[in-house]
């Protein structure tokens, strides 16, 4: 099925967007029609890259539909509360999570209550929150608390304390910035079938060009799997986010974002919206000010964030697949 044609653009001066609808238009044209685990169907290619430029406060944040990059930061900030429950997401009207505990409590129950109702019931009941509104230990858990186990010397084994990788690659960009090892990941393998959803960006591995003024953080991310209509514009915004953050701690400048895809797919039924977007051109160029530099990675709070010069095509809304 052919999609709007992507007007060429001067190879010096192109977008940096351009990319993300180069990626789309591939995938929808030339990607491999497959049944997948929601049964919905996706068009799917194997592998694919894109690379960002954060010097200047400049931020992947798509221009040709609007992006909800309040609602990225703060589940961002809630991934690294180490927070597994939907509840503080609830009542801040971030709503990205909520169909998979709908879902398992319909599945659970028999009670087919509507979502809106049951995220009410979870705004309003700590206790029905507590039961129903954890998704397992997904990636917050994964990130500041990984779970260790003890060595009894009896054969048996007690939990340790778990281990904070973030906290961990802030020092080691700090004491050793030359380090291979500056990576967080989410993928417990001995854990996946705990979580709600497993970790689609699962890991992030920091490098550092240059050194001392000149110094800059650079992250590499690679993810799974990449819903590239819905999740991949939520997921760029979020990492180089974190990468701002990062850099901050570590009185770094922002060097670039390069991400990397495995199962790259669009969604058949999101065939609107792919039409949609491709029609449209980027334009602008958003920054990101973080206005103030809290005393950790943890402490950062919404109001830390402002996004300058963005005005964006409307959004384009198209049916999450759970």
């Amino acid at each position: 099925m052919a999609s709007a044609a992507i007007p060429f653009a001067d190879t010096v001066d192109r977008h940096p967007e351009w990319q993300y609808l180069d990626l789309m238009r591939q995938i929808w044209e030339r990607g491999s029609e497959r049944v997948d685990r929601t049964g919905i169907g996706t068009r799917s290619i194997a592998g694919a890259m894109l690379r960002f430029d954060l010097a200047n406060g400049a931020m992947p944040l798509l221009t040709t539909k609007r992006v909800y990059w309040k609602t990225a930061t703060r589940e961002m900030l809630w991934f690294l509360t180490g927070e597994t429950n939907i509840r503080p997401l609830v009542l801040q009207g971030v709503k990205i999570w909520n169909e998979w505990p709908h879902a398992h409590y319909v599945r659970g129950t028999g009670d087919d209550i509507a979502l809106d109702d049951f995220v009410q019931r979870i705004a309003d009941d700590e206790e029905f929150a507590a039961r129903w509104g954890d998704l397992g230990p997904v990636y917050g858990k994964q990130w500041v608390d990984w779970s260790t186990y003890e060595d009894q010397g009896d054969g048996t084994f007690r939990k340790g304390k778990g281990i904070n990788q973030v906290a961990q690659v802030v020092e080691s960009l700090s004491n050793n910035p030359g380090s291979r090892r500056h990576i967080i990941e989410g993928w417990n393998v001995a854990e996946l079938d705990r979580m709600a959803l497993p970790p689609c960006h699962k890991t992030y591995q920091f490098h550092v060009t240059g050194g001392g003024a000149e110094a800059r953080l650079n992250c590499l991310l690679y993810q799974r799997s990449c819903d590239v209509a819905l999740g991949l514009p939520f997921n760029l915004w979020s990492a180089a986010l974190f990468q701002r953050m990062m850099a901050q701690q570590v009185e770094m400048e922002p060097g670039e974002l390069v991400w990397m895809g495995g199962d790259v797919h669009l969604y058949l039924n999101h065939e609107h919206l792919i039409t949609e977007q491709l029609a449209r051109e980027p334009t602008g160029h958003p920054v990101l000010e973080i206005t103030r530099r809290p005393e950790t990675i943890f402490d950062y709070k919404i109001e830390d964030f402002v996004v300058h010069d963005y005005v964006p095509l409307p959004p384009i809304k198209a049916p999450v697949a759970v």
